[in-house]
C-alpha cells in the first residue's frame, strides 16, 4: 500500500534480510484493481514485488517478517527520477539533435545516440555510493 502524505511517500514492506545496517524490505505494489476478486481472470491487473535496501541504525530492533513502512522524502523520488528518466533523456534528445544537424544522416544519429545511454549508465553505476546517499530511504515501524 503507498501512501503519500505531503513531503513523503510510504510503501508498507516486509523486512527479507538483516545484516548489521543494511535491511532489505520487500514491497509489493499493485495496480489499482489488483485486489479485485475477478483480478486473476483479466489481463488489467498487475502486481510487482520489488526489493528495497535501506540502511539504519534502527535494524537491530527490527525482525525478519516484519512489516515496515519505506519511507522516502518527496525530494528523494524526484532525484531518482531525474538521474534514472530525464537526464538520460535530455542526454539522447541532445545528441541526436546535434549529430542530426552537424552529420545530416538520422543513421549516424541514431546510432550516436544510442551509444550515448552505455556511458551513462556505466558513470551512474561508478557514482552509486556517492548516489545512494542522496536517494536514501528510511523505516518507520
Amino acid at each position: 500500500m503507498v501512501s503519500d502524505t505531503g513531503d513523503k511517500i510510504r510503501h508498507s514492506g516486509t523486512v527479507k534480510a538483516i545484516q548489521d545496517r543494511h535491511v532489505v524490505v520487500c514491497i509489493t505494489q499493485s495496480s489499482a484493481c489488483a485486489a479485485c476478486k475477478l483480478a486473476g481472470h483479466c489481463g488489467a491487473s498487475e502486481r510487482k514485488v520489488k526489493t528495497v535496501d535501506v540502511y539504519t541504525d534502527q535494524a537491530a530492533q527490527l525482525q525478519i517478517g516484519q512489516v515496515v513502512n519505506v519511507v522516502a522524502e518527496r525530494q528523494v523520488a524526484a532525484k531518482a527520477v531525474l538521474y534514472g528518466f530525464i537526464l538520460p533523456f535530455v542526454l539522447m534528445v541532445g545528441t541526436l539533435v546535434a549529430v542530426l544537424h552537424v552529420t545530416g544522416s538520422e543513421a549516424k544519429a541514431a546510432a550516436v545516440c544510442l551509444s550515448t545511454l552505455p556511458p551513462y549508465y556505466a558513470l551512474l553505476w561508478l557514482l552509486r555510493n556517492r548516489i545512494s546517499a542522496a536517494v536514501a530511504f528510511s523505516i518507520e515501524t
